[in-house]
């Protein structure tokens, strides 16, 4: 009977032993498990990071290709979604600028010549935009002014002012009275969609975008040609120059002299846009303005910050820089629909600014209110290429924004900025194929 019990006491110590050897090694297999993962996902993520930087450089040739004299290169002229890099794929997240609420993220370049410039637009283009108040607007310029002056207590956020232009649109982080939703609004990863982890703060069912949707620091259009040369100016033209500049467009030369008489409806011009008006109110076509519009100029200026990129310019964009003007709200948000209809319907036709005219009509106030300055142009020389990349399965997703220039001809990286601590910005679709290729 003792033997037995002895036997057994061994059996039970045995056992206890065993189980202890077992969950010893399954904690460790788990342990490796988990190992390995972390291993995958730091493999996968340096992957997605090198699919960025061949995406920089891709997107570098696609700017040197397709993006010629200020011409907004079309995404179906380049890849720009779940384009392969090895194991990785990479998404260029852009805007649809004809869209109206979107579901989904757009793929393709952003257009920062399509936004107001912080550094140059004034108090009362600010205002109009969607968020903005009146003391926010204000703060913007006491921000960036140059005399020192400074009206608000900015020692009570322990620094002071910079009084100086925005070197980044990041920057109006630090503003006076600035906050995360008046910002970044419902758009908080800021692929341009409403997702589902955002919050419809008005409950509108869209997406309500922040300031940093309608604005940027890198606008800069030069005034010459591609090549260094001089672009005709036509305030200062005479009559045998403007008559050579219509003959060597295929131009009939009669227009000359109606263009260079200086009137209150001719000379001088403040910008392009009366320009073409004038040239449409003697008889010129949009097709024949077309033919000149790369090759004129109203300034010496050697470049432009202060133009928007109508054809891409978003509604609210356009309404606030018509308001800016002093146009008013509903005549201004009516024009801005309808030039975002015309450029729907018209894509072929948006080869100069005198498309404003054939859309709003040469009589229409809201023209000549835009046509009292320089403020509007067809052309884009800076973009954003917003990069997103994920390594084998889905993993590792990482993702870069880069602010391309290519006013000097050659396509220049001027800012980069890692946003991959938003989350994901791919949408549910791009998920969903990842997920099924995945379990495939």
């Amino acid at each position: 009977m003792q033997g037995r019990r002895e036997s057994a006491s061994v059996l039970i110590i045995v056992l206890w032993v065993a189980i202890g050897l077992v969950s010893i090694a399954l904690y460790f297999a788990n342990s490796m498990n988990y190992e390995l993962r972390a291993a995958d996902n730091r493999v996968n993520g340096l992957s997605a990071e090198q699919a960025i930087e061949g995406a920089a450089r891709y997107v570098g040739y696609v700017l040197q290709n397709y993006a010629t004299n200020g011409a907004m290169p079309d995404n179906t002229q380049f890849k720009c979604a779940a384009v392969e890099i090895g194991d990785a794929k990479f998404w260029l997240i852009g805007r649809d600028p004809d869209a109206d609420n979107p579901t989904e993220p757009y793929f393709g370049l952003v257009d920062e010549g399509a936004k107001l410039n912080l550094n140059n637009v004034s108090t009362n283009v600010f205002q109009y935009l969607p968020g903005v108040t009146t003391d926010f607007a204000n703060a913007i310029m006491d921000w960036r002014g140059t005399n020192g002056i400074v009206s608000l207590n900015y020692a009570s956020l322990g620094y002071a002012a910079k009084n100086s232009p925005f070197e980044t649109v990041d920057e109006l982080r630090l503003v006076y009275g600035a906050d995360i939703t008046q910002l970044a609004g419902e758009d908080i990863n800021r692929n341009g969609v409403l997702d589902k982890n955002e919050k419809d703060l008005n409950g509108n069912g869209e997406l309500d975008p922040g300031l940093f949707e309608y604005v940027t620091v890198y606008t800069r259009e030069p005034n010459f040609h591609a090549d260094g040369s001089s672009l005709t100016n036509v305030n200062t033209a005479s009559v045998a120059k403007m008559r050579s500049l219509l003959q060597s467009a295929g131009i009939s030369t009669s227009y000359a002299q109606a263009l260079t008489r200086t009137n209150a409806n001719a000379r001088p011009y403040s910008g392009l846009l009366k320009f073409a008006m004038a040239c449409r109110n003697a008889g010129m076509s949009s097709d024949n303005f077309a033919n000149i519009c790369n090759n004129i100029t109203t300034s010496t200026n050697t470049y432009f910050r202060n133009r928007v990129n109508v054809n891409n310019a978003s509604v609210d964009v356009l309404t606030a820089l018509m308001m800016g003007r002093n146009v008013d709200e509903q005549t201004a948000e009516s024009a801005a629909q309808t030039l975002v209809t015309y450029r729907q319907q018209n894509p072929n036709n948006l080869t100069s600014v005198a498309w404003l005219v054939d859309a709003l009509g040469n009589t229409s106030p809201v023209l000549t209110a835009l046509a009292g300055g320089d403020v509007v142009t067809t052309h884009t020389y800076q973009f954003t290429a917003d990069i997103a990349a994920v390594g084998a399965f889905g993993r590792g997703y990482r993702r870069v924004k880069f602010i391309f220039d290519v006013s000097d001809g050659t396509p220049k990286i001027l800012y980069r900025q890692d946003l991959s601590r938003l989350g994901w910005a791919l949408g549910e679709k791009a998920r969903e194929t990842l997920v099924a290729k995945d379990t495939q």
